[in-house]
């Protein structure tokens, strides 16, 4: 029996996270199945991008700042976790990190009296990304760290004029003129690094009852249907839709951190995508 596209959606549109059904179609493929199971699919690397992207943007202000000090208990530490994660492939990066994970006790790790489970670690929801937040966060605080460097002299003379010290100073003048300054980089590190959850799929993490991302769809139907040539492009159909909500949701804070400036002298947002890593 034919089912509907709408039956399809029903059946498959949230398959990736356990619900629906739970076997893949075998045969009959068509559009509306491909565009179902990709887009489903595609929901994890959302999680992936967007979880990561969170936790990221934090630690990376933290390592900034860290970089910027002149303590070098703090500023050596901050250099080197940067140095390394910008210096080795995040294809290396996920394989080395899963093979460290599967050498943690299967049975947990007992801390005074209490045992903290390990098996989890190694599942692609936290292992992968768990490299994907370090990675984009070494990445990412060495864009805010360009733009604390860039904060102009002039601004801060006038934080010191007005009586700003310490943290006064940082929260109202620095860190806001850091974030103008570094938005349209970081806005490029958000867009590779969404398109960089693709590579959990070829990672060591494996697929968790074949429910994966939107490239482990596109896999399964191209080598079903012995045609790559329609699976790929809808996957990167949707990719492409996420980069254009991402550079629209990033437009609209550089507009609002710029708000304070003439319409003519607010610098606009370009995205220059990154090929290589």
């Amino acid at each position: 029996m034919t089912q509907s596209c709408l039956e399809i959606i029903s059946d498959y549109g949230l398959r990736s996270i356990g619900i629906g059904e739970r076997l893949l179609p075998r045969s009959d493929f068509t559009l509306c199945h491909e565009f179902t199971l990709i887009g489903s699919g595609l929901i994890w690397n959302l999680y992936f991008g967007l979880v990561a992207m969170a936790l990221g943007f934090f630690l990376a202000n933290a390592l900034a700042l860290a970089k910027t000090s002149p303590r070098a208990a703090l500023r050596k530490p901050a250099e080197w976790f940067i140095f390394v994660f910008r210096g080795s492939p995040l294809f290396i990066q996920f394989f080395l990190a899963y093979e460290l994970l599967v050498l943690l006790p299967r049975t947990g790790i007992n801390i005074f009296g209490l045992t903290i489970e390990t098996a989890w670690t190694t599942k692609a929801w936290a292992g992968a990304l768990f490299v994907l937040f370090l990675n984009t966060s070494a990445y990412s605080a060495e864009i805010f760290y360009g733009a604390l460097c860039a904060v102009p002299k002039g601004d801060l003379e006038a934080a010191d004029a007005y009586g700003f010290t310490g943290w006064k100073k940082f929260r109202k003048v620095v860190w806001p003129t850091t974030l103008r300054l570094a938005w349209p980089a970081y806005t490029n590190e958000a867009i590779f690094l969404v398109h960089a959850t693709t590579l959990v799929f070829f990672s060591g993490f494996p697929a968790y009852q074949q429910s994966g991302d939107a490239l482990y769809y596109a896999k399964y139907f191209a080598d079903k249907t012995y045609n790559p040539f329609i699976p790929y492009p809808i996957a990167a159909f949707y990719f492409v839709l996420v980069t254009l909500a991402l550079i629209w949701l990033f437009g609209m804070v550089n507009r609002r951190l710029n708000r304070h400036l003439p319409g003519a002298q607010r610098p606009k947002l370009k995205v220059r995508p990154q090929i290589i890593r």
